[in-house]
Formats: structure tokens, C-alpha cells, sequence
């Protein structure tokens, strides 16, 4: 079977705090899977951490009892990227409008989506049919060590 033939993985979970470490581990295997370093999979396990806490947050207002869907999957055959797809039942924000503090003010919050944007290839946001958001982080594979002559 190629990663082509295999359809995504599928987690959905309550916007609890204590179940973002199911979700952390579901995507730490995956990484490792495709063959990304410990580094390079630390900082995707990280980016789907901040996304994953933005929305129960924001999206959510801190409510326990709302959905939120997670979906990993490999692109591309061969395999390509890592697409990992978030979905929340929210009100869908601009991301125009979504603004990191400033770098120098060091206390905690407000870099997820600065965290986002260094560590993936493409963070896109856009509404979710039927209210909500979607937020799509994508990371091309490691490439085959080859020789360069």
C-alpha cells in the first residue's frame, strides 16, 4: 500500500485541555512515521498544539463541550506533505485580523499563530462549510538523503 492509497487519520475531540496530549501523541507518530526529525516534529506537534488551544480559547471562549476535528494525512505520491487539517464549530475570525503581539513583550500568549507560520510551510485559514473554521498547517516530508556531486 503507498501513503496514496491511504486515507487520513480522523480525531475528534472535546475542546477539553486534557485531551490535546491524544492529539500531540497522534500527530508525534505520524511525523515520525514520514521520517521527520525529532526537531522538525517537535515544532509541527507544537503548531497543532497552539491551533488546538487558540480555538478552545477564542473560538470557543473556553467552553469543555464543543468538537473539534483533527485529520492528518500525506499528500502526493510519492508522499510529498503532511496536511493536517483543523476544524472547529466557531465564529470564523479574519485572519487579517488576527494580530501576534510584538516579539519583545516576552510573557505568555499570543505567538500561536506566529508559531504557526515559522514552523509550517502553509498555514491557511478559511470559514468551515457550515459555520466555524478551518485551518489547514501543511509540512513537505523530509527529502531521501542523496549525493550531490
Amino acid at each position: 500500500m503507498s501513503y496514496n492509497d491511504a486515507r487520513p487519520v480522523k480525531i475528534t475531540i472535546m475542546s477539553l485541555p486534557a485531551h490535546l496530549p491524544v492529539v500531540r501523541a497522534a500527530v508525534e507518530k505520524a511525523c515520525k512515521i514520514v521520517g521527520f526529525q525529532d526537531e522538525t516534529a517537535g515544532s509541527i506537534v507544537l503548531s497543532v498544539d497552539e491551533a488546538l488551544t487558540n480555538i478552545i480559547k477564542h473560538a470557543y471562549k473556553g467552553a469543555d463541550d464543543r468538537e473539534i476535528e483533527v485529520e492528518l494525512g500525506i499528500l502526493g505520491d510519492p508522499p510529498e506533505v503532511l496536511k493536517v487539517r483543523i476544524r472547529d464549530y466557531g465564529v470564523y475570525v479574519d485572519p487579517s485580523q488576527i494580530k501576534s503581539r510584538d516579539l519583545k513583550d516576552v510573557r505568555p500568549g499570543g505567538l500561536g499563530v506566529h508559531i504557526m507560520t515559522e514552523c509550517m510551510d502553509r498555514v491557511q485559514f478559511s470559514p468551515a462549510e457550515g459555520g466555524g473554521t478551518l485551518l489547514t498547517l501543511t509540512k513537505r516530508l523530509p527529502a531521501k538523503q542523496e549525493t550531490v556531486q
